[in-house]
C-alpha cells in the first residue's frame, strides 16, 4: 500500500484528542518520534522527549509541519499481544455477544496477530485504553462482531481482517470531539446539541484513517459509513441504499447491535428487533446472522403492563399520523430550498416508520395479550427511537435557514415526539 498524500486536516493538533494522550501519558510512555516544527520551521518538541503539559502550551493555536498523531510514539501501548489478550476476555465473559462469538473464536483468535496496527492507529487506540477504557472495550467488541459475522458470511481472509480492523478503529473520530458527547453513553438518549457535536465523529475517523495511515480505502470508507442507514436515516451524510459499500453495511449493522446491547436492556433478541423494525434500514444478509442467534437465546421480558402499551401504541399511531400531516401542511407554505429539503427528507422517513409499523402488525387495535406484549415493548421501543432519530436527522438537514422557518422547523420537531416525553 502506498503511503497517502501529505494531508493538511491534521496540522492543528485537536484539544480533544490532545487532552486524551496527555491524560494517558500518565500512565503509558508516549514520546516524540520525531522533533515536532510548526509551519514556520520553529522546532517546538524534541525526538525521544515525553509528552507533557508544556507540549499542550506550546502547540496552542500553531499550525505544525507535521500532524501530532504522526510524531507521537506509544512505546508500552497496545500490541496485538493486547489485543489478544482483550479478545480472549471478551470470550471468557458471559455477554450477550456469546451465542454470535463463540462458534467463531479460534478463528478470530488467530486473526488478531496478523491485523496490521499502524502507528498513529496504536498511538490512539493506547489513548482510549488509558483515558477512556469503555471505548477501547466497545472497540474490541466491535472487532470480535464484526469479524465473527463476516466469517459467518464465509468471507475471504482480507476481509475478514478489513472487518475486524474496521471494528477496531470506527470510533477514532469520537476522541476528536468534546467527551461529554461520546455516544457510548448518550447515543440512544441523544438530544441534538450533542447529535450536532456526535455526528462529525464518522467523518473525522475517516478522513485520520485516509490521511494518516495506509490501511486501504475500503476501510476508510466503512469508518465514515458506520452510522448511515440504506433508508437515508443516518448519519453524517443520509447515504442510502447502494451508496453504502459492502463493509459499511457490515460495520453499520455492528455499530447499530452494540448500541442496543450497551442500553439499559442488553439483550440480543432485542437487538435483533433493532435491527428488522424498520425494513430497509440495514442490509438483512449480516441481520440475518444476528436474528438467527437471537432465535436462541432467552426470550424478552416486557416491563410495562399490557393495556398501558395499548394505549401507548394508540398514541403513537396518532402522532405518527399527525407528524405526516403538519409535515405536508408545513412544505405547502415554505419555499426555502433548505427548509424544502429537510421536510422532504422528514417525510420520506416518517413513511419508512409508518412501513415498520405496518409490517410489525402494530396497527391493529385490538388489546395486547400478555404473550405478545414483550416483543411488542420492544418494537414499540425502537419506533419510538426512530421517531427522535427523524426529529435529529430533520434539524441538521435544514443547516442555517431563516429565523421564521427555523422555529417552524423546531416547533414541528417538537410535536413529533411531544407525546412520548
Amino acid at each position: 500500500m502506498t503511503a497517502p498524500a501529505q494531508p493538511n486536516s491534521f496540522r492543528t493538533a485537536n484539544p480533544h484528542a490532545l487532552a486524551t494522550i496527555l491524560e494517558a501519558s500518565q500512565t503509558k510512555s508516549i514520546i516524540a518520534a520525531r522533533d515536532i516544527f510548526d509551519i514556520a520551521g520553529t522546532k517546538l518538541w524534541a525526538r525521544d522527549q515525553p509528552v507533557s503539559q508544556a507540549l499542550q502550551r506550546k502547540l496552542m493555536d500553531r499550525q505544525l509541519r507535521q500532524p501530532l498523531e504522526s510524531c507521537l510514539m506509544a512505546e508500552d501501548g497496545v500490541t496485538s499481544l493486547t489485543l489478544g489478550h482483550a479478545m480472549h476476555a471478551l470470550l471468557a465473559r458471559g455477554t450477550p455477544l456469546a451465542a454470535l462469538l463463540k462458534p467463531h473464536a479460534a478463528r478470530l483468535v488467530a486473526e488478531v496477530p496478523h491485523l496490521p496496527l499502524h502507528p498513529v492507529a496504536q498511538l490512539l487506540l493506547t489513548a482510549a485504553q488509558a483515558s477512556r477504557p469503555e471505548t477501547f472495550d466497545h472497540a474490541v467488541q466491535a472487532m470480535a462482531l464484526n469479524g465473527a459475522l463476516m466469517l459467518a458470511h464465509g468471507g475471504s481472509i482480507a476481509e475478514l481482517r478489513v472487518a475486524m480492523l474496521c471494528g477496531l478503529l470506527h470510533d477514532l473520530g469520537e476522541m476528536y470531539i468534546d467527551p461529554l458527547y461520546g455516544e457510548a453513553d448518550a447515543d440512544r438518549a441523544l438530544d441534538f446539541q450533542s447529535y450536532q457535536h456526535l455526528v462529525v465523529h464518522p467523518h473525522v475517523g475517516s478522513l485520520l484513517i485516509a490521511q494518516l495511515t495506509n490501511y486501504p480505502p475500503s476501510l476508510s470508507r466503512a469508518v465514515a459509513e458506520h452510522h448511515e442507514r440504506l433508508d437515508g436515516s443516518g448519519y453524517p451524510h443520509g447515504l442510502r441504499s447502494e451508496q453504502v459499500s459492502p463493509q459499511g453495511r457490515l460495520l453499520s449493522v455492528t455499530e447499530a447491535a452494540l448500541g442496543v446491547l450497551r442500553s439499559r436492556t442488553p439483550e440480543l433478541a432485542r437487538a435483533s428487533v433493532a435491527l428488522r423494525v424498520v425494513p430497509g434500514e440495514f442490509d438483512l444478509g449480516w441481520v440475518g446472522r444476528i436474528a438467527e442467534a437471537a432465535r436462541h437465546q432467552p426470550g424478552l421480558v416486557a416491563t410495562r403492563d399490557p393495556a398501558e402499551l395499548g394505549a401507548r401504541l394508540a398514541m403513537m399511531d396518532r402522532a405518527l399520523q399527525e407528524s405526516l400531516n403538519a409535515v405536508e401542511a408545513l412544505a405547502a407554505d415554505v419555499s426555502s430550498p433548505p427548509m424544502l429539503d429537510a421536510l422532504g427528507l422528514t417525510e420520506h422517513l416518517l413513511r419508512r416508520l409508518r412501513t415498520g409499523w405496518y409490517a410489525s402488525g402494530l396497527w391493529s387495535t385490538g388489546a395486547v395479550t400478555a404473550q405478545d406484549a414483550p416483543e411488542v415493548e420492544a418494537i414499540e421501543d425502537e419506533l419510538l427511537f426512530r421517531l427522535r432519530a427523524i426529529q435529529r436527522a430533520a434539524l441538521l438537514r435544514a443547516g442555517d435557514v431563516p429565523p421564521e422557518d427555523a422555529m417552524r422547523l423546531h416547533s414541528l420537531c417538537e410535536r413529533m415526539v411531544a407525546p412520548f416525553a
